[in-house]
């Protein structure tokens, strides 16, 4: 296999290429590599994923082309990098709706799912882009979607445990869904229009939640 990194319409300088990109070992090359990865999400975010360039990014972060080289080797590493990351966050939002969510009413319940995505993404704004982009998705995103999945199930086991958990387990991936639109709605609609239809959406899945979970 060639040493040289070859990426369609960039060029790198070959010592760069050459080189295995390697893993922060000090403080200061963690600080590049955040750096690297905050400019990526905003060129992700503002271009999406075929658009954006490994130029681009290491121009968006100040830095030369080499030192983006230094920890990423294609610009599929820098988003894997860049989800593992910010998956992070949104576990914590989930799990943290796990550990309440038997303290909640079923509609308050209803209402906290349909926004829990929407916060998420309007602070990481690259991550819809990311996970969701056509094509396979690797190992690392189909495991961002099942974790999605199994939180939710979480969150519905820890409000209704005395439902079934085959029922609970079929119902994961409908609520996941419906978080996923309403992402969508403030895509497609904005003002009083998007306000009414995000009320619509969030009795739509308080009334599916208080038929099947009692």
């Amino acid at each position: 296999m060639s040493s040289t990194l070859s990426i369609p319409g960039e060029s790198a300088d070959p010592a760069d290429a050459a080189a295995a990109p390697r893993a922060p070992r000090r403080a200061r090359g963690q600080l590049r590599v955040e750096a690297l990865l905050a400019a990526a999400a905003e060129v992700f975010a503002a271009k999406g994923f075929d658009a954006a360039t490994m130029t681009g990014i290491a121009a968006q972060s100040e830095s030369s082309i080499g030192s983006l080289y230094q920890f990423f080797r294609t610009k599929e590493d820098v988003a894997e990098a860049l989800v593992g990351q910010q998956v992070d966050a949104l576990w914590q939002r989930l799990d943290g709706l796990a550990r309440r969510a038997s303290a909640l009413a079923t509609p308050d319940l209803g209402h906290a799912l349909a926004v829990c995505f929407v916060d998420f993404r309007a602070d990481h704004p690259s991550f819809a882009t990311l996970v969701e982009r056509p094509g396979p998705p690797s190992p690392l995103i189909s495991g961002v979607r099942r974790g999605v999945r199994e939180r939710v199930e979480a969150i519905l086991a820890s409000h209704a445990p005395q439902v079934d958990r085959r029922t609970l387990h079929a119902m994961a991936p409908v609520v996941q869904h419906v978080m996923k639109s309403a992402v969508q709605l403030r895509g497609d609609l904005e003002g009083a229009e998007l306000k009414a239809a995000a009320r619509e959406l969030e009795a739509m899945l308080a009334g599916y939640l208080v038929s099947r979970l009692g």
